[in-house]
């Protein structure tokens, strides 16, 4: 009896024994992951974005943000993000509700009002190329980075911008399905003219004269995107294209005109049309043809670039593509 007892006391003893180092082993291996997820990397909150002017570290997400390119303004707009400070001279009617008084007048597109600026501490400061000999200065206020438009790389200088834009805001996914939309409207219409076959002239018509813009140039995207056949491959590449005269658009006999109307996007009256469509220029195919495109100022002129514009951009041409 005794000995069954002393059995049965060391059995209970070893059974104690056993699950107590069982539950010392169940507390080590919970004890692992907690250590791991404690030395994990923590997310990033600060991005290195290198520029066509130099290379800023930007906070993500940041609060106060001023813009003075139009094109980066509505791919912001697209992207519900909001601003703080806005240049609310000349700003293109699709996007007029930046002229409320809720957002600040930081200047002009040519000349920023840095004091404004600088009252605001932004957190960010967007520029283009009409503000890039502000760009010291602007730097000692806040964060700056460049975001225009190269456009003798058009579509890869567009999609780069809206990309560094989604991940600053993150937005990623959202813009990469708006790149998506245009780029496939891009590829369907670019099918469509090279089928055509027709050859294009694109002029900004500006109180009365007239400069015509080849490949590579700020409207370039007609023929080095779009895929138009340039009438004149010979157009210099500049800022303010090549002055030209009625007589030049006579001889050249463009199939397709496309035509900007720059006094309309400043503020005057819309006089291209009266400007254009004189004795010499009915005599080309392009008139004769119905072939005259009038393009919106808004989009081509004061804001290419964003993921508003160039998709409205693309639609204006296949619109007027027959």
């Amino acid at each position: 009896m005794k000995r069954n007892f002393m059995m049965l006391a060391s059995l209970l003893i070893l059974a104690l024994v056993t699950a107590a180092c069982g539950g010392s082993g169940d507390k080590t291996n919970g004890a692992a992951p907690s250590a791991l997820s404690s030395t994990s990397a923590p997310e990033q909150t600060e991005l290195t974005i290198k520029h066509k002017l130099g290379e800023s570290k930007v906070k993500k997400n940041p609060q106060k943000i001023v813009v003075f390119d139009f094109g980066i303004l509505d791919t912001l707009d697209k992207l519900g993000v909001e601003v703080t400070g806005v240049p609310q001279a000349n700003i293109p009617p699709y996007l007029a509700k930046y002229k409320d008084a809720k957002y600040k007048n930081v200047g002009s597109l040519v000349e920023p009002d840095f004091e404004k600026i600088s009252a605001i501490k932004p957190d960010l400061i967007i520029i283009s190329g009409r503000q890039q000999t502000a760009y010291e200065e602007l730097s000692k206020i806040g964060t700056t980075i460049f975001l225009g438009v190269d456009t003798v790389k058009y579509m890869e200088s567009y999609t780069e911008n809206s990309k560094i834009v989604g991940q600053i805001f993150g937005k990623e996914q959202q813009v990469e399905t708006e790149l998506k939309a245009v780029s496939d409207s891009i590829q369907k219409l670019n099918q469509k003219v090279k089928v055509s076959g027709k050859n294009a002239l694109i002029v900004l018509a500006n109180e009365g004269s007239i400069s015509a813009y080849g490949a590579g140039s700020r409207f370039g995207i007609l023929h080095d995107v779009i895929g138009f056949e340039p009438v004149d491959k010979n157009i210099e590449v500049s800022t303010h294209g090549k002055p030209v005269s009625f007589e030049y658009i006579a001889e050249k006999n463009p199939d397709y005109l496309f035509v900007i109307d720059r006094g309309a996007a400043v503020g005057g009256e819309p006089a291209a049309k009266k400007t254009i469509e004189n004795e010499l220029v009915k005599k080309t195919k392009a008139f004769q043809n119905g072939n005259i495109v009038y393009l919106d100022p808004n989009y081509w002129y004061l804001s290419g670039g964003g993921l508003i514009s160039v998709a409205e951009m693309v639609k204006e041409v296949e619109k007027g593509v027959k």
